[in-house]
């Protein structure tokens, strides 16, 4: 059965990828970017290609969410998939299910601090970016060529994502990517505590330190920089967009305009003052 990375996009996901990563798939805790392709995503074109070739169209894609989870499940083995997909229903087609998810880790970012992510990956000033967060959004597929990973997928808004994630979840862990900036060794923990309902893990203070320093964001950033991650969007003149950005550097408070800061604020009011990001 499947356990999901879920996340609204630009708020961790990858860092929660390699953490866990480094956990599962290595003795050492030593990370490194070939680790995280044993952690895929869904919906992703290989995992449709069976089913349809119109990867552009979501109506298309989610009637096959169930079966594709359903082939994915028939190993019975539990894997591990990270996605941006809305927990939603579209004209009946439920994107997953009891008999297919065996548990969701959850990572949450202030949207105020998501806006520059947006901004910076998908090349949108702020105000664009602030309207990508309210509106429904749905990410398009681009060309036939594209990669792997190109395929329509429903986020919808900031709230809509939270919400439908984490209200009515039978098995969720939530991870607030500050508190994993804050003290990581700690999520960390949460995160192992989680998954021992599922497997046994194999851990020990040195693995856990080695998984802290090389998934670091300095050191992802790095890795980066030498041209070991594969997953950058490509810009408008077709250069590689900077995919480890800012990272923890990333202050609302020092980048947004007070209307963008106030707006944001009163739009996502319930959920952030539930997650404690406003009091």
């Amino acid at each position: 059965m499947i356990i999901w990375l879920a996340s609204y996009p630009k708020s961790g996901n990858t860092w929660l990828r390699s953490i866990i990563a480094s956990l599962l798939y290595t003795n050492d805790g030593v990370f490194n970017f070939n680790l995280i392709k044993r952690i895929r995503q869904f919906p992703s074109r290989k995992t449709f290609k069976d089913f349809t070739e119109n990867f552009n169209d979501i109506n298309q894609i989610s009637k096959f969410w169930i079966i594709a989870q359903e082939k994915i499940n028939l190993s019975n083995e539990i894997k591990f998939f990270k996605t941006h997909n809305l927990n939603c229903k579209i004209k009946n087609y439920s994107f997953t299910d009891k008999y297919n998810t065996l548990g969701t880790i959850y990572i949450v970012r202030d949207p105020r601090n998501v806006i520059s992510s947006i901004s910076n990956f998908y090349q949108k000033n702020f105000e664009e970016s602030k309207n990508f967060l309210i509106s429904k959004q749905i990410l398009s597929a681009h060309s036939k060529d594209s990669k792997d990973n190109d395929i329509a997928t429903l986020i919808g808004s900031w709230s809509d994502h939270y919400n439908f994630w984490t209200k009515k979840n039978d098995n969720l862990l939530l991870i607030k990517y500050e508190n994993l900036i804050f003290d990581t060794e700690k999520e960390i923990s949460r995160i192992i505590i989680y998954l021992k309902q599922f497997m046994e893990i194999e851990t020990n203070p040195k693995k856990i330190q080695n998984i802290i320093s090389t998934t670091s964001f300095n050191n992802l950033q790095k890795m980066e920089n030498e041209g070991q991650f594969e997953e950058n969007m490509l810009g408008k003149n077709n250069e590689k967009i900077k995919f480890f950005n800012r990272g923890p550097a990333n202050d609302w408070k020092k980048e947004l305009d007070k209307k963008t800061q106030q707006d944001i604020e009163k739009i996502f009011n319930k959920e952030m003052t539930e997650l404690g990001y406003l009091r």
